[in-house]
């Protein structure tokens, strides 16, 4: 494996912790305590607007394009278990990270964003439907992005062996 191919999943494990660890805060203790503050659909609004900052976006959508790369080296270049775990990381991404975002939590942000705060309708979705639906699939999110790092840190584990 080419030094730079093992750098970039070097720094993918720990991009696949911090995006984790970031959904994990949300899961964690962000969404109840929005739900107890009274101005959740408020506050969500705002965050939901201010997370188009460069550093999470960055690595957010890099990983993206980042698990391409390593599904393409882990199944074609590498093969074996060590590819099958480069390959599954990548998978795992895409899939329970980036294509949940994409299906699940974006259109619920939508839904959320054209609503009015002051609206009960608001506060009625926001707590029946956004905070359970949303909190879940982040709670995937979460789990999505500690796989992908343990599986891509069980492969460049191997890899390091290897060489």
């Amino acid at each position: 494996m080419s030094p730079l191919v093992l750098t970039v999943s070097q720094l993918a494990v720990l991009a696949y912790a911090l995006v984790g660890g970031v959904f994990l805060a949300f899961s964690d203790f962000l969404m109840r305590a929005l739900a107890r503050s009274g101005g959740g659909p408020e506050a969500m609004q705002v965050i939901n607007r201010e997370v188009f900052r460069w550093v999470f976006m960055t690595l957010f959508l890099g990983l993206a394009l980042v698990s391409a790369l390593l599904i393409a080296q882990g199944a074609l270049v590498l093969g074996g278990r060590t590819g099958t775990l480069m390959a599954a990381a990548g998978l795992v991404y895409l899939l329970g990270c980036f294509g949940v975002t994409v299906v699940c939590n974006v259109p619920m942000n939508e839904t959320l964003a054209r609503m009015e705060t002051t609206d009960p309708d608001t506060h009625a979705y926001w707590s029946a439907t956004y905070l359970p639906r949303w909190t879940f699939w982040n709670t995937v999110r979460t789990l999505a992005c500690i796989a992908a790092a343990g599986l891509l840190l069980l492969a460049v584990t191997a890899i390091a062996r290897a060489g």
